[in-house]
């Protein structure tokens, strides 16, 4: 549900056509007459999916969806809702006050089996995520009430629904740089083979760093476990922003992706911060060059593009790793500032 001056909806609605938004509530006027894929929610005929009325009869629009929106304050309101979906609606929109999930549970249960889909509106990523998860069959979809991009790559993030562009990368220098302080994110979940952070001393240019799930002849698998890289390394926050590791402490949220991009996001239960020998390894693709220095240990590893990992100590020039590299943009306090001049090296 975007809100802002025709302006700002100009800008931002590619950028939900980017983030894998397909409908919005929105009158179709506000589409300026300009090809989108966006599917358009509103109380318009001109709508995709046309919300009519209380009193209106509910008749078939040609090449259209209808649909009501219903506020539910007591059992009754549920009672209406079904009737209702009975007639032939397509959809409901519920607004439940102060976020009670039973009356939601009630409505989902009651229209399970019914060919009405149920929408529900929501002001928090947070409660995006509750809505899509309740009886474990959650409602078809959310109107979000936001004009933060970056609020809407959070709550995409969420869901499980991001997916982050994933390049091969080849590595063009590998140097050992002495002592440095490293940092092992011990995360409150389970991580799988194949999942890492995304970490990197340019924020534009990130390698995903595998976690210590396999682990070595010497060592126990660790599956909860990422030995990061360096103190002032960048990686990613849910929010779209980027934060040095450094920072990253116990109850802070960190993103957590496949080789294919896809992500979901961790909690921190624990930072370890420690002095340990360091390399330095390059990388390039399409242009650009990046760095990461992280522990020389084999039981870091990166993730090469057939899906095998390599430790950073069986690392050779020429090899290729995945990355996610893309032109660089400025960050003020780790916010993208896209007009910003920067060169990082």
């Amino acid at each position: 549900m975007p809100k802002g001056s025709q302006a700002q909806l100009d800008k931002l609605l590619p950028q939900l056509e980017g983030e894998g938004i397909k409908t919005v509530y929105l009158d179709p006027k506000k589409l300026g007459g300009k090809k989108s894929k966006l599917q358009t929610v509103y109380p318009s005929s001109n709508a995709n999916l046309v919300v009519l009325e209380k009193d209106a009869v509910y008749a078939k629009l040609k090449g259209k969806k209808i649909g009501r929106k219903f506020q539910v304050l007591s059992n009754s309101d549920i009672e209406d809702i079904l009737n209702a979906a009975m007639k032939g609606l397509d959809f409901v929109i519920v607004e439940v006050r102060d976020w009670k999930i039973i009356p939601l549970e009630n409505i989902i249960a009651k229209l399970h089996k019914v060919h009405t889909k149920i929408f529900t509106m929501a002001r928090t990523s947070e409660e995006v995520r509750k809505m899509f998860s309740i009886l474990e069959v959650g409602v078809d979809g959310v109107i979000f009430s936001t004009s933060s991009i970056s609020k809407v790559k959070e709550t995409m993030v969420y869901l499980g629904a991001r997916i982050f562009e994933m390049k091969p990368a080849k590595i063009v220098e590998i140097k050992e740089v002495g002592d440095g302080e490293r940092v092992c994110v011990d995360t409150a979940s389970m991580l799988h083979k194949g999942e890492g952070m995304l970490v990197g001393s340019r924020s534009n240019f990130l390698f995903l760093v595998h976690n210590e799930s396999v682990g070595s002849s010497f060592t126990s698998p660790r599956p909860f476990r990422v030995n990061a890289g360096a103190v002032h390394c960048y990686t990613l926050s849910p929010d779209g922003t980027t934060s040095y590791l450094s920072e990253v402490e116990t109850g802070s949220e960190v993103l957590i992706l496949n080789p294919k991009g896809k992500v979901r996001r961790a909690t921190v239960g624990r930072s370890k911060i420690e002095r340990r020998p360091m390399l330095m390894i390059k990388a390039s693709t399409g242009g650009e060059i990046g760095g990461i220095i992280a522990q020389d240990a084999e039981t870091i590893r990166f993730v090469k593009q057939n899906g095998q990992l390599v430790s950073v100590t069986h690392l050779k020039k020429g090899d290729t790793v995945m990355v996610h590299a893309r032109p660089a943009t400025g960050r003020h306090f780790g916010m993208e500032v896209s007009d910003e001049y920067i060169l990082e090296k």
